[in-house]
């Protein structure tokens, strides 16, 4: 896999909030160049973020786990 690093990738869906105190936004995202380019990938953002904001990346190989409902 090569090296990958500031990957752009754009806001597709807003899952929820997680964290111990619901600091965290859980996304789903596109990504628009480099080795993954079209992948959707679940990813944690921490500050506000919405629809079709693009997000920088410095790696897309790991995703958030899925968020269970209690």
């Amino acid at each position: 896999m090569p090296e990958e690093e500031n990957i752009p990738v754009e806001i597709v869906e807003i899952l929820g909030r997680t964290g111990m105190h619901g600091e965290i936004t859980q996304v789903k995202c596109k990504v628009l160049d480099g080795y993954s380019r079209g992948r959707v990938i679940t990813r944690n953002c921490f500050g506000p973020v919405r629809l079709g904001d693009v997000l920088i990346l410095l790696e897309t190989a790991r995703e958030a786990k899925k968020l269970i409902s209690r």
